[in-house]
């Protein structure tokens, strides 16, 4: 069977589609997944598809497996047939991880070939963001259209409510995550869009199992982000007029 959703209830067709099948994730694999302090190896992938001028949601979740959960997204919506060069659709992912430079190189492909498609993207962490192709691969999505963001508070609580299987009554109880990592991942981001060095630094001792994060802002950071920001992740100390 195939679910479609509109936030309030299940819609249930008899075609039997393999990509619409709507399947919650577990509590347990959303707090794994998307805690944006653990860097667990896979990936995991929530996504809702709207098409063209309906009102319903198509939701439903991915994972790794030999190929990244992008790739694997997008060549399971192009088998299934629905697609065409004219084809409306928007497109919404969550990802616990967001895309290395080659899928990155896949998604700015697909789009290129469906001018009707728009992407927008939510990522809990950014990938080996040390890595230039991997910088250079989102600031190349980003210009192409494509609306890459970081998951913030109001993000984990519409992924529980809408992806995670919670136990009856505890709708309000998805994970409560500190927000300065958000923050953090946020500025760095920002950083990769602008083309400016990185200022985000992640490290982890595998004995305990810790993972430290720390800002090393340059004097580019200061000049190019936006003091709001700065002042967010503590870059900046608000003033304080003398009386």
């Amino acid at each position: 069977l195939c679910h479609n959703t509109d936030h309030s209830k299940d819609c249930i067709t008899t075609r039997r589609c393999s990509l619409c099948s709507r399947r919650r994730i577990e509590p347990w694999e959303f707090e794994v997944f998307f805690d944006p302090q653990e860097l667990r190896k896979e990936a995991c992938l929530l996504y809702e598809i709207k098409w063209g001028a309906s009102s319903k949601t198509w939701r439903s979740s991915g994972k790794n497996t030999t190929n990244h959960v992008e790739v694997n997204f997008l060549e399971k919506l192009t088998s299934e047939g629905r697609l065409g060069p004219s084809t409306c659709c928007s497109i919404t992912w969550f990802l616990s991880w967001s895309p290395c430079w080659e899928c990155s190189t896949a998604i700015r492909e697909f789009l290129s070939q469906h001018p009707g498609v728009t992407l927008v993207i939510f990522v809990a962490r950014l990938f080996q963001h040390m890595d230039r192709r991997n910088r250079q691969g989102l600031k190349d999505l980003v210009t192409s259209g494509v609306t890459v963001q970081v998951m913030s508070v109001s993000e984990y609580c519409y992924c529980w409510e809408n992806f995670v299987n919670y136990p009856p009554g505890k709708a309000a109880q998805w994970p409560r995550y500190p927000p300065r990592w958000m923050l953090m991942y946020a500025l760095e981001l920002y950083c990769i869009i602008l083309g400016l060095p990185p200022c985000l630094k992640i490290s982890r001792r595998h004995q305990k199992q810790l993972t430290f994060f720390s800002l090393t802002p340059q004097y580019c950071h200061y000049k190019m982000i936006p003091p709001y920001i700065l002042l967010a992740t503590g870059l900046l100390q608000p003033s304080v007029p003398w009386r």
